[in-house]
């Protein structure tokens, strides 16, 4: 059996509740996968338990949006199997907060065009730690203003550089992310590299400590698959791989466990962390 480790629910910017996610998991004959809601560890902790008791082996995880400074690229680094996920409360909140700032601007936008009430928006982001544009958009399919969640409407107010809308939030440095990562013990992994252009990025983390890679993701194609995968192993790091499910709230139909991780790779990962946490013992 196979596993998928890269999930999201309500509690960022899925549509699916942790109950609904992992039910859904073991429906789908799935033996391990990681929920990793964006910026924040909230959901990570009740996921184990909630596994344990559905016999879903859940492994602890956390996506954070981080900045390639030099670049002036987006960058995410996946974070595993986390020892102390309080240390990085502080990182969450100030991400939170420079997200909180960004969507409440990009609403004051979108009301300009269509007038819809805050509660609609707050509504549809019921159960989540912030305001994501997603939420937006299905505050404004409610009000019969859009068919979809990322259809015309969506790239006329959020299209990258062009959106009326939309307003970049301030990302903290990816290689500052990944020295708090390990601070807390957590397992680092550049998520989606190929699909956000990061291979650059990736090259100059391996020596201040990246621990693995994200190969298999939707967004890459096969030969993107291949090409991570002989990096990985050239350079000995982890290779892990997911859906990057969010439920209705993907840009295209993505069911969880499309994309699936070989159980090697994910004892590779837990056998890692273990060796990690007995040479720091």
């Amino acid at each position: 059996m196979a596993g998928d480790l890269h999930c999201h629910t309500k509690i960022s910017d899925g549509s699916m509740g942790i109950d609904e996610l992992i039910a859904f998991a073991k429906r789908r004959g799935l033996s391990t996968i990681s929920i990793t809601d964006h910026d924040t560890t909230a959901s990570a902790t009740r996921a184990v338990v909630i596994g344990r008791r559905q016999q879903i082996n859940v492994i602890h995880g956390v996506e954070f949006s981080t900045m390639d400074t030099p670049r002036g690229k987006k960058a995410h680094l996946l974070c595993y199997l986390c020892d102390t996920p309080d240390r990085l409360e502080g990182l969450c909140r100030r991400i939170s907060e420079s997200r909180k700032k960004a969507s409440m601007d990009m609403i004051r936008r979108v009301m300009r065009y269509y007038p819809i009430p805050l509660e609609m928006i707050v509504k549809c982001a019921t159960g989540s730690t912030n305001i994501y544009k997603q939420h937006i958009m299905h505050a404004l399919m409610d009000a019969g203003y859009a068919d979809s969640i990322y259809g015309e409407l969506y790239h006329t107010l959020f299209a990258p550089k062009r959106g009326a809308a939309l307003v970049d939030m301030e990302y903290p440095d990816t290689r500052e992310v990944l020295d708090l990562i390990h601070s807390a013990g957590g397992v680092a992994v550049l998520a989606h590299p190929a699909a956000y252009h990061n291979e650059d990025l990736m090259e100059e983390l391996i020596p201040l400590g990246l621990d693995g890679v994200e190969v298999w993701h939707p967004d890459h194609s096969a030969e993107d698959n291949e090409r991570l995968l002989e990096f990985a192993r050239r350079h000995h790091l982890l290779a892990t791989g997911g859906t990057d499910f969010h439920g209705m709230y993907s840009a295209v139909p993505r069911s969880l466990g499309s994309v699936q991780v070989e159980d090697s790779y994910i004892s590779a990962l837990l056998s890692y962390k273990d060796k990690t946490r007995r040479k720091n013992a």
